[in-house]
């Protein structure tokens, strides 16, 4: 009786040991994003001291003039730069657990080229303003799916073949986005071309607000349907054995996720490979129990650490989107090679 016991012990010993490695490093990383997101704000022509930045970042204190560096001119673009982050990596997280493959990026596979065209159409052919273009840009990232998911379906959803499609109906989007910039005038072009690299410097208040609502609601639903996306990472056929309704809980986790990259898209143009890097890294660090939460805030940091990096470090400011491109193409080319080598591409 002893003897049978004591495996059960130890297995419950593992499971322990990784969860707390998990809480901790997700401890560690909300401490980091935390940091950084305080960090933007006080660097720049001016410095605040840490704590000024506190105080009036969360109204604490009140000084007019700390007040109008913090808040006016620094807390936008450090707030855009945390809500894309988590977004990005929360719905790269889902994407490529759902899919069962390192290459499941929604920036990867034409959902955020599916927004970035609606959005640019809004703002180019029609002027709109900054609820339209969030509601565009949903839109866009919905239909995109929705066709890529119908082409791709045969009799389920293979992660490969839904890739493969994806990666063409992008390249269909982004020649579609191309056109449309043809439309406008110079200095419309101009400005949707620096949007289209992702930037966070330039996020619409009403765009962040509507990302930032989108979070609070969002979030706490991923954690939900975390327990039945590890049941979906198994199988179908093993899922629905273990009592999940296997076509509704990947609806509903699909949905999730181009939400918040319809959403983070709208307030920061399409910025890449932030959803397909994050959840490999957080995967890394917290181990087979880190999930949603660590997968967003590593997200995170890339983001806002990729807006210091161009605003603070290099002698001529760049858009977001070129920082974490250049961190991000390295990292796809050893992905695609690894992928092909250990033939884990489907």
């Amino acid at each position: 009786m002893t003897a049978l016991l004591q495996p059960r012990a130890t297995v419950r010993s593992g499971r322990q040991v990784r969860h707390r490695r998990s809480l901790v490093v997700t401890a560690t990383l909300a401490v980091v994003a935390f940091a950084l997101f305080v960090l933007t704000m006080m660097v720049g022509d001016y410095v605040v001291p840490p704590l000024d930045v506190i105080g009036s970042a969360f109204r604490l204190t009140d000084d007019p003039a700390v007040d109008f560096i913090v808040r006016d001119l620094r807390l936008p673009t450090a707030a855009a730069a945390l809500a894309v982050g988590l977004a990005l990596g929360i719905s790269g997280f889902v994407f490529q657990k759902l899919l069962g493959n390192p290459l499941a990026s929604p920036d990867f596979v034409g959902v955020s080229s599916g927004a970035s065209l609606f959005a640019v159409t809004a703002i180019v052919l029609f002027g709109a303003g900054s609820l339209v273009v969030s509601a565009s840009a949903l839109a866009g990232a919905l239909l995109a799916a929705l066709a890529i998911y119908l082409l791709a379906w045969r009799d389920g959803i293979s992660g490969y073949r839904f890739i493969l499609i994806g990666i063409g109906v992008s390249q269909l989007l982004l020649s579609l986005v191309g056109y449309v910039i043809t439309r406008a005038d110079l200095y419309e072009a101009r400005e949707a071309m620096t949007w289209l690299v992702g930037t966070v410097g330039q996020a619409g208040s009403g765009e962040l607000r509507t990302l930032l609502v989108a979070l609070l609601v969002l979030v706490p639903v991923a954690l939900v349907l975390e327990r039945p996306l590890r049941a979906l990472e198994l199988g179908d056929d093993t899922a629905r054995a273990l009592g999940s309704r296997v076509e509704v809980g990947r609806l509903a986790l699909l949905a999730v996720s181009i939400v918040l990259i319809g959403f983070s898209t709208a307030v920061a143009g399409p910025i890449m490979f932030v959803a397909l890097i994050a959840a490999p890294i957080a995967q890394r660090l917290t181990g087979p129990a880190g999930g949603v939460l660590a997968a967003g805030l590593v997200g995170a940091i890339i983001v806002l650490a990729a807006d210091l990096v161009s605003e603070q470090l290099l002698p001529t400011s760049l858009p977001t989107g070129v920082i974490t491109g250049l961190v991000g193409a390295p990292y796809l080319i050893w992905l695609l090679a690894t992928v092909n080598r250990e033939g884990r591409g489907g």
